[in-house]
């Protein structure tokens, strides 16, 4: 009896031992995904082993030769502690691109920790390169300039200062053709030059950046395809001419064609045709039948009143008849009597032709100021002279 007492004491030690020390599962499968200096760990863990428990991970790393100083063997750098994601990025956390590091990841619960696992990890030959950042192809005479800017790193910085040997593996193709039939070009340089090429023709151009010392190359860079130069022929200017041209002209005609649309909506919306009623109109027409007080100053018109000789002589003859007896007293008087009445006759004739001549000129200024009723005046005036 004792003797099992004694030995459930020693299952029930060795338990609690357990769950302090490490029955815990450990992270799997620990993976770097990376590019350039963009490094980023991730792990694998089952969920049932915790017993519903939370779990948290914790990574570090250390440089690969201070594992080899007693000293300096429990250096490690945390990175991610007590994170519940099971992934870890180490990008910003100071790995030197030359240098040899090992990453570790434990698994833990609030009584429970895992076995820490380790990775190896050399970022000069295990990361991954980046394709060029930017590839810009410009169009000359017979062939095509290719202008490749470097990858750069998590600082915004040349990748070729870290990376010994890097260059470019330049495809091109033209483009109806097959990409399996296209021509590869390596070079170091940022600046390469396709000449020799046709005329004229569209060509496609893919970049990739290749490390010979590791034999690493990245993908390829998003295609580009642009046309060939080539001497420009006087038929093309005039197709060029002639096609501006007739742009230029739908151009216009479709202007001119909306401008006088846009001018016909305006004016039908503020100035919409309106019909008189049958009335209105009926009264207009009979109200021009009707005479006017005003005559318009087409219809007024002035003649020029002339008087002849024969009308003068004939106005003294009246005057002399209504002065007949005066005359003939003035006969019998004798010689100098005579004299006199010639005199006489010779001032009412003066007097008779100067007023006449004002009234013409009085005349001559009412048909100036078109006023017909002084017309009528000026014309009783000479009525009554001649009466």
């Amino acid at each position: 009896m004792n003797s099992s007492c004694w030995y459930s004491c020693v299952v029930f030690l060795l338990l609690e031992v357990s769950l302090v020390f490490g029955d815990l599962s450990c992270p799997q499968n620990l993976t770097l995904h990376t590019l350039n200096t963009q490094y980023i760990l991730q792990w694998d863990w089952g969920h049932e082993a915790a017993m519903n428990e939370t779990v948290t991970f914790t990574a570090q790393y250390i440089a690969q030769f201070k594992t080899q100083r007693p000293t300096q063997r429990h250096k490690w750098i945390s990175v991610c502690v007590n994170v519940v994601e099971r992934r870890c990025d180490f990008t910003d956390s100071g790995l030197f691109y030359l240098g040899m590091f090992l990453l570790r990841v434990q698994a833990k619960t609030a009584q429970q920790s895992s076995h820490w696992v380790l990775i190896e990890f050399c970022p000069d030959k295990h990361a991954a390169i980046g394709p060029p950042s930017s590839v810009q192809l410009n169009s000359i005479i017979d062939g095509l300039e290719i202008i490749v800017t470097d990858p750069i790193d998590s600082q915004n910085q040349s990748m070729k200062e870290l990376v010994q040997n890097m260059k470019f593996l330049i495809q091109y193709w033209k483009k109806h053709e097959d990409v399996q039939k296209a021509n590869t070009l390596c070079t170091e340089n940022n600046v390469v030059t396709l000449s020799e090429l046709e005329k004229w023709t569209w060509y496609c151009v893919k970049v990739q950046t290749h490390c010979e010392f590791y034999n690493k190359s990245s993908v390829y860079s998003d295609t580009q395809c642009t046309q060939t130069g080539g001497e420009t022929t006087n038929l093309v200017i005039c197709l060029y001419f002639l096609t501006s041209l007739v742009v230029c002209g739908v151009v216009f005609l479709v202007f001119f064609l909306a401008s006088f649309k846009a001018y016909k909506t305006l004016k039908s919306t503020f100035y919409p045709p309106i019909t008189l009623p049958s009335y209105i109109l009926e009264h207009m027409a009979a109200d021009n039948d009707m005479p006017k007080l005003l005559i318009p100053e087409s219809e007024i018109f002035c003649e020029r009143l002339e008087i002849t000789s024969a009308e003068v002589s004939a106005a003294i003859t009246l005057m002399e008849q209504d002065q007949g007896i005066e005359t003939h007293s003035q006969q019998d008087s004798g010689d100098s009597g005579f004299i006199s009445t010639e005199e006489d006759s010779c001032h009412k004739e003066y007097s008779l032709r100067k007023h006449i001549k004002h009234n013409e000129v009085h005349i001559e200024d009412m048909c100036k100021m078109n006023h017909s009723e002084e017309i009528q005046v000026g014309m009783m005036d000479v009525l009554c002279l001649k009466s």
